[in-house]
């Protein structure tokens, strides 16, 4: 590869995205650039006024098999793999009268938009491309001696490199790595959704692929690079309601802590339909501080803060409703980092604004819990892939297994306090009361720690409301996963608690549903486990 700048006589032109087309390939043909073109392109081209050369001309093949073969072709791939520093390769083009294309401008099939728009089958089939992959994988690999323009924010710099005698090693480079990940992006797009499309649970290649949203001035910390990109649905309709949707009406930039902290928030308070009742979550480092419902948001979220009022502050508050001035005339009365919502009032959003740092993030929707859907990890050498946790119980799915049963009020607190421990970090207990938490332990490494913790904070939590009596007391527990021992249940039944859910399944559940049944418990089992690391 020379590392001289490369001039550009001729310029193969080809975009679903017509964005800036025109003006560049002005501005090419100002600069005495050759153009060659294809389909609808070429139209809007000529439309223009430009001189345009048609690759059907060039090939001597018009476009056949509705589109589906017009580049595909030696005239038009020799043109774009010739190494012009190889005088076998210049030869080789002239012997069999192969024009150089020193230039390829270029965007690929809607795909990705395809999905979005809900099509079906047969609609994204049609708009998975072919000729497109191959020739901007061609003009990368030979980027020694060719320009690969993908994106048309590329377009204006090249045109400065031009205007000075070439484009330069340096950028011919950059802009193949980036042709490079965008085809990979666009097969990791079609690839997740032919895989779930034909039912295929553990394909033997998987391969994730997105676009840089945002560059975040770091990660977890200062010394993290990171970004924020964003991930194409894998099946046909509407992307996913949530941070990666959202329209950030107002405050600072979002840093990666908040971005994972707003997901986090978002996703339990989806939990909740909206029509059933008004819901809050507050979240800090990716745990719940406090989650309730209520007659109004701003009940909800005045219940929620009771629950642990030190963490929320600076918190992320996630709602499920519109929001409205009386939940945001609350909300801004401590520090908060992010409110997330489907959508705010005008009145809302005037009083959100008197504090500029706050963010407010309107999703325009709720994820569906049920969906199913991928999570992704990294490990050394290595990604863990599973289906995201959309188990969902009701009260027909859980199983009495102590003398009494729980009340009405019991049942209706035991499936909230389930629907919240799900995105508790392990281990997990939740105590709750009356459609609210009432003391929450997370990510402890013995279950018996988090229910102490759990029962600690609603000690505290009763402190600084000025209630005579820990908000466990009276409450019932949820705990993600079973109790090995009877020793977590027993710390429950001492904060206060009347019933508890749980998956079930130890070696000594008899010892357990015993010691809940001498404390006067009622135990339920789900036979489901909530595990979150």
């Amino acid at each position: 590869m020379t590392n001289m700048p490369t001039p550009v006589r001729r310029a193969l032109i080809s975009v679903s995205d017509k964005t800036g087309i025109v003006d560049f390939a002005k501005a090419l043909a100002d600069n005495g650039v050759e153009l060659l073109s294809t389909g609808g392109t070429a139209r809007a081209l000529k439309e223009a006024g430009l001189a345009v050369t048609d690759v059907a001309s060039v090939t001597g093949f018009p476009e056949m098999l509705d589109g589906r073969v017009k580049t595909l072709h030696p005239k038009v791939h020799g043109g774009l793999l010739a190494d012009r520093s190889k005088p076998e390769h210049v030869a080789a083009l002239s012997q069999h009268g192969i024009p150089e294309i020193d230039l390829l401008a270029i965007n690929l099939y809607p795909f990705e938009e395809t999905l979005l728009r809900g099509a079906g089958f047969e609609a994204c089939i049609e708009n998975i491309d072919i000729g497109g992959p191959a020739m901007i994988r061609a003009a990368a690999k030979n980027h020694g001696s060719v320009t690969v323009l993908v994106d048309p924010a590329d377009y204006a710099g090249v045109l400065e490199e031009l205007g000075t005698g070439g484009v330069s090693a340096g950028t011919r480079q950059r802009l193949a790595a980036k042709a490079f990940a965008r085809t990979a992006a666009y097969d990791a797009a079609i690839s997740r959704w032919f895989t779930d499309a034909v039912g295929d649970g553990e394909p033997t290649w998987v391969s994730f692929g997105g676009t840089l949203g945002e560059s975040l001035r770091y990660g977890e910390n200062p010394h993290q690079r990171a970004g924020f990109y964003r991930t194409p649905e894998s099946r046909p309709g509407p992307a996913r309601p949530g941070v990666a949707t959202a329209r950030q009406l107002q405050g600072k930039a979002l840093s990666y802590n908040n971005i994972n902290d707003t997901d986090a928030a978002f996703e339990l308070v989806a939990e909740f339909d909206p029509n059933d009742a008004a819901a809050v979550a507050i979240i800090k480092h990716a745990n719940p501080c406090g989650v309730a419902t209520g007659a109004s948001l701003r009940e909800a979220y005045e219940l929620a803060l009771r629950c642990d009022p030190v963490s929320a502050f600076g918190g992320i508050v996630a709602i499920n409703q519109t929001l409205d001035a009386e939940a945001a005339e609350k909300i801004v009365e401590i520090f908060t980092e992010v409110i997330v919502a489907p959508a705010a009032s005008p009145a809302a959003i005037e009083i959100v604004a008197a504090k500029k740092n706050l963010r407010l993030l309107v999703t325009g929707g709720l994820p569906d819990p049920a969906a199913p859907g991928l999570t992704v990890r990294s490990v050394a050498g290595g990604l863990l892939v599973q289906s995201r946790d959309n188990g969902r119980l009701g009260a027909t799915d859980l199983r009495v297994v102590t003398r009494r049963a729980p009340s009405e009020q019991e049942l209706h607190d035991l499936l909230f306090a389930w629907r919240v421990a799900k995105h508790v970090k392990s281990n997990a207990i939740v105590y709750a009361r009356d459609g609210a938490t009432a003391g929450i332990g997370a990510g402890q490494m013995s279950r018996i720690d988090s229910a102490r913790i759990a029962a600690h904070k609603s000690e505290e939590a009763a402190k600084a409301a000025g209630i005579a009596r820990p908000l466990a007391e009276g409450s019932v527990v949820a705990s993600d996963a079973f109790f090995p021992f009877p020793d977590g249940l027993l710390a429950a039944a001492a904060a206060g608690a009347t019933a508890v859910i749980q998956p079930g399944g130890s070696m000594r559940d008899e010892d357990v549903i015993a010691a809940a049944d001498e404390k006067g418990l009622a135990m339920v089992f789900t036979g489901m486990r909530h595990f979150r690391h």
